[in-house]
């Protein structure tokens, strides 16, 4: 693996990073005026945004090559909107951390593992960050959507509203 698509995998996760805050920042506002349906579809997004977490708690477990505490793809209490928050910006911490100090080689290991339901597993180090960059995306759309269902406008979660916000001078007309 060369240092170009060393430089997209960092550039996918710091991206993965801002849409999960970016999404929990509109999931931690007040339901204080929801009706109980809305209440409900809020509670399910945030069930969504836990099995995010949780997933990656789990592969982060495969790549440290350490045990962990699941046994399902998600918990049976949900957490508050805050600590989910906390929670979800530290495991994209140490992704991005993880593959930005894991060598081209390291990023390309196999790691044997076995997945909650008891079935063997393996993949390279890549391939899990990349399944990961992936879930999250997947399912963030469909948070997005219940978002809408209760009448939120959830972020737009675009990698060019990305790029340009945190590279303001993208955005300057080439000479």
């Amino acid at each position: 693996m060369d240092a170009t698509l060393q430089a997209t995998l960092s550039t996918l996760l710091r991206y993965q990073a801002w849409a999960d805050a970016d999404l929990m920042a509109v999931l931690c506002q007040s339901t204080q005026a929801l009706d109980d349906a809305a209440r409900t579809g809020h509670h399910k997004a945030l069930r969504m945004m836990n099995h995010i977490h949780v997933v990656n708690r789990i592969f982060i477990a495969h790549l440290s090559g350490q045990p962990h505490p699941y046994t399902a793809t998600n918990t049976p209490d949900t957490p508050t909107p805050d600590q989910l928050s906390w929670d979800l910006a530290e495991v994209d911490a140490w992704l991005l951390a993880h593959a930005n100090d894991t060598t081209p080689d390291g990023l390309n290991e196999r790691v044997r593992f076995t997945f909650t339901d008891g079935d063997p597993g393996c993949m390279t180090r890549l391939e899990m960050l990349l399944h990961l960059h992936a879930h999250g995306t997947y399912h963030r759309g469909q948070v997005s959507q219940m978002l809408k269902d209760i009448g939120w406008a959830p972020p737009r979660e675009l990698l060019t509203r990305m790029l340009h916000a945190q590279e303001p001078g993208r955005r300057h007309r080439a000479s």
